[in-house]
């Protein structure tokens, strides 16, 4: 272990190496998104590994891990960092000439229902305001957690106290099927609904969805023809054949154009939420957008 370093030596700029180099999981990379030379970037960590006792990263199969320590010094460090940001700014924030950049993690569904309203809208009132959409996948709270992300939308809990929350609305779920479909006559009972084709949306294996969650607990198994990872054409899958998806109803006004829609025998309610940290929770500009999501929603 290194001999350990004077914590009041320590800079911000160090920091800001720190969170870029677990950022990006490359000491090279930190080096080239800092512009300066990849031993500036080793002597940092260097001195840092020295100022918390600890070697912060370890290489496992070529790839940099951090070690738990820095993963609790990075979001200590994020946090401190932002609110020195925002110490130093312009108290005023005014949409109207900020160049910054806003990044926003979300799915599918977010990115078809809600984030056009919310780019439309930043456009309107920010046009220099630059914004970055990242998938979320399963992992949005690492991304937030990791500043990949500064603002997660989706069906997403809040998961403790480092994350701040709100509820945008509630949905629910509808099966789409071809208008020729046997079934699409009457109302589903939950004995019709479960031997039917279904065309099971898996979001790449890592998420499920919340109607799944419930069959799950009551015991209930559907019959599964197609896996897919996404909602992504999936109206193209179920015209003129007798598949059956099970969809968000805000969605399958989009996906569901000359397909019969019914109503889902699994009452679960889908609630669509956004979430952040600490690290954005007083910024002016991200205050602002967090209630411009809130404004878009209205009209999904």
């Amino acid at each position: 272990m290194n001999k350990v370093t004077d914590p009041m030596a320590t800079d911000f700029r160090a920091l800001d190496v720190l969170l870029r180099v677990y950022r990006l999981g490359s000491f090279t990379r930190a080096a080239e998104d800092l512009e300066m030379n990849q031993s500036v970037v080793s002597y940092t960590i260097d001195k840092l590994r020295g100022v918390f006792d600890d070697p912060l990263f370890v290489r496992e199969a070529r790839r940099l891990i951090a070690t738990p320590r820095c993963e609790e010094v990075v979001t200590e460090a994020a946090e401190l960092l932002e609110r020195f940001s925002q110490l130093t700014a312009t108290q005023d924030f005014d949409p109207k000439q900020s160049t910054e950049t806003v990044t926003i993690a979300c799915n599918y569904y977010e990115r078809e229902l809600i984030i056009p309203h919310l780019i439309h809208a930043i456009r309107a009132e920010a046009p220099k305001l630059r914004i970055e959409i990242v998938d979320s996948s399963y992992l949005g709270h690492d991304k937030l957690l990791r500043m990949e992300a500064d603002l997660l939308i989706g069906p997403f809990v809040q998961l403790g106290a480092a994350f701040y929350a709100r509820a945008l609305y509630d949905d629910h779920y509808v099966c789409m099927m071809d208008p020729a479909h046997p079934m699409a006559k009457a109302a589903l009972s939950m004995e019709e609904y479960l031997p039917l084709d279904h065309v099971y949306i898996t979001y790449g294996g890592k998420w499920k969805s919340r109607y799944m969650q419930e069959l799950e607990r009551q015991g209930h198994e559907i019959s599964i023809a197609i896996r897919t990872p996404s909602p992504a054409g999936i109206q193209t899958l179920i015209a003129g054949s007798e598949l059956v998806a099970t969809v968000p109803e805000r969605l399958s006004r989009k996906l569901g154009q000359g397909l019969h829609i019914a109503r889902c025998p699994v009452p679960t309610p889908v609630q669509i939420q956004m979430v952040w940290t600490a690290r954005t929770h007083r910024s002016q500009m991200h205050q602002w957008v967090r209630d411009l999501v809130v404004r878009a929603t209205r009209g999904v």
